[in-house]
């Protein structure tokens, strides 16, 4: 009877249940229904413990030194550094907005807050240039994506801790598929400008080096920020976990008492703010681990893991039907309660085809990760249209374009291990 607690599951996310909700009352209705008191408790008990973890509370701490960078003006500095760079490209603005994504992904490691952040800033930038506010939207949460894939990563790190995985080595591995994502969609941006350039305000002009040497100065402190991160965690200086803590500090001395974009009195705002997101994916984390203690109860990784062994032994042919899944997964579900229920089922599977752990993490993080802007349910769409003002349906069809070439990436990722895995391994980290 157990067995039926995801097509429960569904039935709730599809009338509207929050995710949270849904996640405790179908396994806790059906422990119920078949008599199963003490894990019933076990169930609710779980919910706490799977928040009750040291490693988790670096997704906090990269939270809020996420809202405190952009409360500190080091957003602004980051685009203005991006339009010195790529600003006299074709379609100039919407490159910024890509390379924008690439670097505030090295401070926030969200796709909700890039597209918030860089959305209600270069959005009604590009409208007033002569995009489509559509066109705008949709480059803003195609290039957002890029914010869990690049380190820190709030999605790696659940999975690093669920999978019992090492964090630096899912950070590492998650910089060149990042950048080739940024690279793709500049590519895409490119080619609709060429295909279309009465649709494109005219190039701009050149930066010159003082104005490129201006920028990068303003930048250069933010930009220290990923360098702080990685290098610490890879000197062993700190941990995953402390280096959260360390980005925080170092946020809270930039914003300010260098850049003074931010005062002490904007303190309790920037915490709240913080604090209400973190319990938001805590509380999905904590439900999560709760619902997982029902799957292995009903014993569906086993009876699943020899349903896709029956459809073909070629590890190849696995990686493409599980890539599939995972993109029909990800339009309905977030990244971060799908990786907690369907990591424990699959990874083991492919780990025993011979698939690197790591190597499956990030096909895994970046299938869902590029979920989050696909249609119907992405959740990064919906943040699109509130900023913009834009229908879902409309940022739905202008965005088809680039989520083809994120697909593209997501099978060269697949196919090409050592896109993934060389830079971890270069560190030692395999």
């Amino acid at each position: 009877m157990l067995v039926w607690f995801l097509p429960l599951f569904l039935i709730f996310l599809m009338v509207g249940l929050p995710v949270f909700f849904a996640l405790l009352a179908a396994p806790g209705i059906l422990l119920w229904l078949n008599g199963q008191g003490k894990d019933l408790v076990l169930l609710y008990r779980n919910t706490y413990n799977g928040m009750d973890s040291f490693p988790l509370m670096a997704i906090p701490f990269f939270m809020l030194a996420g809202e405190m960078m952009n409360r500190g003006g080091i957003t602004l500095r980051l685009v203005e550094f991006a339009q010195a760079c790529v600003g006299h490209f074709r379609a100039g603005l919407a490159q910024v907005n890509i390379l924008s994504s690439m670097l505030f992904a090295g401070l926030s490691g969200s796709a909700v807050a890039d597209t918030s952040a860089l959305g209600s800033m270069l959005i009604p930038a590009m409208e007033k240039e002569g995009y489509t506010r559509r066109f705008a939207a949709a480059v803003t949460a195609a290039s957002s994506v890029i914010g869990p894939i690049i380190p820190p990563s709030g999605i790696m790190i659940i999975y690093a801790y669920v999978m019992e995985q090492s964090v630096a080595a899912l950070f590492l591995a998650g910089i060149v598929p990042g950048v080739l994502v940024g690279l793709g969609l500049m590519t895409v941006t490119n080619l609709v400008a060429r295909r279309n350039p009465d649709a494109m305000p005219a190039l701009k002009r050149r930066a010159t080096w003082p104005e490129k040497g201006q920028a990068s100065l303003k930048a250069f402190f933010p930009l220290l920020t990923p360098v702080i991160i990685l290098g610490g965690i890879l000197g062993g200086i700190f941990t995953p976990t402390e280096a959260s803590a360390v980005a925080v500090a170092y946020a809270a001395v930039v914003s300010i008492f260098i850049l003074r974009e931010m005062s002490v009195k904007d303190l309790p705002d920037v915490l709240g703010k913080a604090a209400l997101i973190s319990s938001v994916v805590l509380l999905l984390v904590g439900a999560a681990l709760a619902f997982k203690t029902v799957v292995a109860l009903s014993h569906a990784p086993e009876t699943l893991a020899a349903f896709i062994l029956s459809l073909s032994e070629n590890p190849l042919v696995l990686l493409l039907l599980i890539n599939l899944l995972l993109f029909i997964v990800g339009m309905f579900l977030d990244a971060g309660p799908a990786i907690i229920i369907l990591g424990p089922i699959l990874g083991p599977i492919f780990t025993s085809l011979g698939v690197d752990p790591v190597h499956f993490a990030i096909i895994m993080s970046v299938n869902l990760t590029v979920g989050l802007a696909t249609p119907p349910m992405g959740l990064v769409l919906f943040v699109a249209s509130s900023v913009s003002g834009e229908r879902v349906e409309t940022i739905a069809k202008a965005i088809l374009p680039f989520l083809a070439v994120e697909i593209f990436v997501i099978f060269l990722i697949t196919y090409v291990p050592a896109i993934s895995l060389a830079v971890p391994r270069f560190f030692g980290f395999l």
